[in-house]
């Protein structure tokens, strides 16, 4: 396998600690689900997963009642839960991992798309680039305040984007953004040299915290840069990025 290469997990309960399995080494392009007989610890460095979500995965594995399930309703609760786990999973790991999702109560398996929680038939439904990796915060008149290569600028709820933002963080972007408009409208109003010095400050500090918040609730499956207003030279001297809640 390639550096380039994604690597790929199933997740299906078999009644082990983990419901984590590869393909052994080279036959990562395998789709049979057959394939995927290499465990993989929930402990693995390489998944670096919180523990929250190894004590979800493992218990929801455990909870696989020996042969089979007797009842419909169970065997639904049992999918449905491992499907939120696995969402979880792909969502953190991000796109240097494929994750699929093997469905026990209809006998297939999906791709679990890191970006917009949705399953697939094929890997690459989204075409390229699937969903943005690495953010930019930036202020602009009359420009989104999130931007990013192959997307250029756009707002917090775009669909194509799938941040799957929190409600209240996705309307605070939208008044920063809104803010800015508003003030640079002023300034060009009134001319004089000065007086919106103190608000564009304000800006400039409060885009470096949306920044942080939107770095935090996407987690260390993309990376999030600051680079301050576009206008009047309020940049960020030093764009700031972050991973997660971790400042690189």
């Amino acid at each position: 396998m390639t550096g380039e290469e994604p690597q790929h997990l199933l997740v299906q309960a078999r009644g082990e600690p983990s419901p984590l399995y590869q393909p052994p080494e080279g036959g990562w392009w395998e789709e049979d689900v057959v394939a995927f007989t290499v465990n993989v610890p929930l402990q693995d460095a390489a998944l670096g997963l919180p523990e929250d979500l190894s004590d979800e995965l493992r218990s929801w594995s455990l909870s696989y009642p020996p042969g089979a399930f007797i009842s419909r309703p169970d065997l639904r609760k049992h999918v449905t839960r491992g499907l939120i786990a696995a969402q979880r999973l792909a969502r953190y790991l991000g796109p240097s991992w494929v994750v699929r999702y093997w469905d026990e109560r209809h006998r297939t398996v999906k791709w679990v798309c890191w970006g917009c929680d949705r399953l697939h038939w094929e890997r690459d439904s989204h075409g390229t680039p699937p969903h943005p990796v690495g953010i930019t915060v930036e202020g602009e008149f009359k420009f989104g305040p999130l931007r990013s290569d192959g997307f250029g600028d756009f707002f917090p709820d775009d669909p194509a984007a799938a941040l799957d933002l929190s409600d209240d963080l996705a309307a605070a972007l939208y008044r920063w953004a809104q803010d800015i408009d508003t003030t640079l409208n002023l300034e060009l109003r009134d001319r004089e040299d000065g007086k919106y010095d103190a608000e564009w400050q304000r800006l400039f500090q409060e885009g470096m915290d949306l920044a942080r918040q939107v770095a935090h609730e996407l987690g260390p499956a993309r990376k999030v840069t600051y680079k301050g207003l576009a206008h009047g030279g309020l940049t960020a001297l030093t764009s700031v990025t972050w991973q997660g809640d971790r400042q690189l």
